[in-house]
């Protein structure tokens, strides 16, 4: 049974992670939260004190052996974990959201946790959605896709996002962050989010959560026969 790599990437709140955790249930694959790991990586920082004012990248170098990231299956729920602890619910606050793209920006940083991702996808058969994905950690997947919206839309969705989860936050400040956040991320000089030359665009701002996962496996079975996929 052949199992390929599935490389997604785009913008902040445009349903990356809705849509590669939708295919790795279809195709049952393994579903790899890369925005995760560098906001678990974010946590850390916070945590250790390297972002009390601007970000102490010395300090945050010296830490970085300690920083241990890993997935486990919580309840059906592929969850990250700090060390022994679970932190999947910590790292969606604003708090740390606001400053991963600080954090994202450090090379070292980058180095270790694409390491991780790479050794993680290292036989196949996971979707794993980031920013740098299909240039980066999985240059040679089998299957990019670039999934983009407007922003008004990525900040509707946010913002719902939020709201569902008790989180109070102004609809005005969530679209300053993902603008804030899409601009950082454009620009960066480490692995910065760019639309390879062979990823198929996904402009999702108009369809539903079933019509994007419906057109994704689409590509998927152009790829592979649907009775060799799942």
């Amino acid at each position: 049974m052949k199992k390929i790599t599935i490389a997604i990437d785009g913008h902040s709140a445009c349903g990356k992670s809705t849509l590669a955790k939708g295919l790795a249930s279809k195709l049952n694959y393994v579903f790899i939260d890369s925005g995760a790991m560098y906001r678990g990586a974010s946590l850390f920082a916070l945590r250790n004190g390297c972002l009390n004012q601007d970000l102490d990248k010395t300090l945050l170098l010296s830490l970085l052996d300690q920083l241990n990231l890993s997935f486990k299956n919580v309840s059906g729920t592929n969850c990250l974990f700090l060390g022994a602890e679970n932190i999947e619910d910590e790292i969606r606050q604003p708090h740390v959201a606001a400053v991963v793209s600080k954090v994202a920006t450090i090379k070292e940083v980058r180095v270790k946790l694409v390491a991780q991702q790479q050794e993680m996808g290292a036989n196949g058969g996971i979707v794993m959605d980031g920013r740098d994905i299909g240039s980066v950690v999985f240059p040679n997947a089998e299957l990019k896709l670039f999934v983009t919206a407007s922003t008004a839309i990525r900040s509707e969705r946010r913002f719902l996002e939020l709201q569902g989860k008790g989180i109070k936050q102004d609809i005005e400040e969530v679209e300053k962050n993902l603008i804030e956040r899409d601009h950082i991320d454009s620009t960066r000089e480490e692995s910065p989010l760019i639309q390879v030359e062979d990823a198929i665009v996904l402009d999702n701002s108009e369809l539903s959560k079933e019509e994007q996962l419906e057109w994704a496996l689409n590509k998927v079975f152009d790829i592979i026969p649907p009775s060799s996929s799942i």
